[in-house]
């Protein structure tokens, strides 16, 4: 299984902070979940979704964030 970060509005996936593509081959690939939506506060990135891609290619799972209000002004600072 492949975890993935996919824009909402395009359908992109992240390749690296600033750069998306269409391929979720080439899409950068998180060791969990909890690591993906790290990188999204860390990098302030907002609205994008996690995908589950598993091999077998037969299904995708698609988790929505929702953006935690308490985190703003510096990186991953709580208010």
């Amino acid at each position: 299984m492949r975890i993935l970060l996919q824009q909402k509005e395009t359908g992109l996936y992240v390749r690296e902070v600033g750069d998306w593509t269409r391929e979720p081959t080439a899409a950068m690939d998180f060791v969990s979940s909890t690591k993906a939506i790290d990188f999204c506060v860390v990098n302030k990135i907002a609205g994008v979704q996690l995908v589950l891609k598993f091999e077998e290619h037969l299904h995708d799972i698609v988790l929505p964030m929702v953006t935690d209000r308490r985190y703003h002004g510096e990186r991953g600072r709580v208010a």
